[in-house]
């Protein structure tokens, strides 16, 4: 874990309220995998709690780490009034990720809205040595504008929206079964709404096909301080932040945190 002030590269709108920041980081991207997050430190002093943010890219050629995040409180409303040139203090990488050393393996990948942030690293990570099978969805394509940033080359790709104004009409899961019942699928990684992940996880047990799911969204201190992100698993109570927030999906229990403490990831 790294505490590193970083130069902002570019922070824009890809959507009404979506903002894709690219940030200069010479220590921390070199040391991040997909489905860790960072704490991002606000200036204004009166909200003392960092804010987490999913990692949504490392490039370690450049030293850029890159985050998606949505405007939803003051928090991410100051992220959203940084310009190329401002300083940003973060922390991380945080947490555990998502299994990307396997080899020769067929792989799916289902975000929804939000998670879909974390998935550009691990897309790019999987498809080095494996086949890679991208599920996307969302409410409208405005959601989803953050596809054209994802590297989508020789990777299989659904996307669906609920009003159908881009790709299929319907949820991701009407896809997943049907590719799980048309391929021969090794594992399935997943991130977005708990209960996009519980019907994903559901999905994929039924098949026999081992699935990890990224709980990301509810964060406080980011530390293991705190106890506003734990969730009850069959080995007892883990904490997101430090346990996570990629878990066996077959080990969760309850994917609603002890305490309810209104900081979620990329809000």
């Amino acid at each position: 874990m790294f505490l590193e002030d970083c130069k902002v590269l570019e922070n824009h709108k890809v959507g009404e309220d979506y903002y894709l920041m690219k940030i200069e980081s010479v220590k921390a991207s070199q040391h991040s995998k997909a489905g860790q997050f960072f704490m991002l430190k606000l200036n204004n002093e009166i909200r003392i709690l960092r804010r987490p943010i999913s990692l949504h890219y490392a490039d370690k050629d450049r030293n850029i780490l890159e985050f998606y995040y949505e405007v939803k409180g003051g928090g991410t409303k100051e992220f959203a009034t940084l310009k190329a040139g401002d300083s940003l203090n973060i922390q991380g990488p945080l947490g555990t990720g998502f299994t990307t050393s396997t080899k020769g393996k067929k792989c799916v990948v289902v975000g929804g809205g939000m998670g879909i942030a974390p998935t550009k690293l691990l897309i790019d990570e999987l498809k080095k040595e494996n086949e890679v099978i991208f599920i996307a969805g969302g409410r409208s394509k405005e959601a989803l504008n953050i596809l054209g940033n994802l590297n989508l080359d020789k990777v299989k790709t659904y996307i669906t929206t609920d009003d159908g104004s881009l790709g299929e009409k319907g949820n991701v899961i009407s896809v997943l079964s049907k590719v799980l019942a048309d391929e021969k699928i090794d594992m399935v990684q997943t991130c977005g709404p708990h209960k996009m992940m519980e019907a994903v996880a559901e999905t994929s047990q039924n098949a026999e096909v081992f699935c990890e799911v990224s709980l990301e969204e509810r964060m406080a201190c980011g530390v293991k301080a705190c106890v506003g992100c734990s969730i009850k698993t069959l080995d007892g109570m883990k904490k997101v932040c430090h346990d996570g927030p990629v878990f066996d999906s077959k080990i969760i229990v309850d994917v609603n945190p002890k305490e309810n403490t209104g900081c979620s990831c990329g809000k």
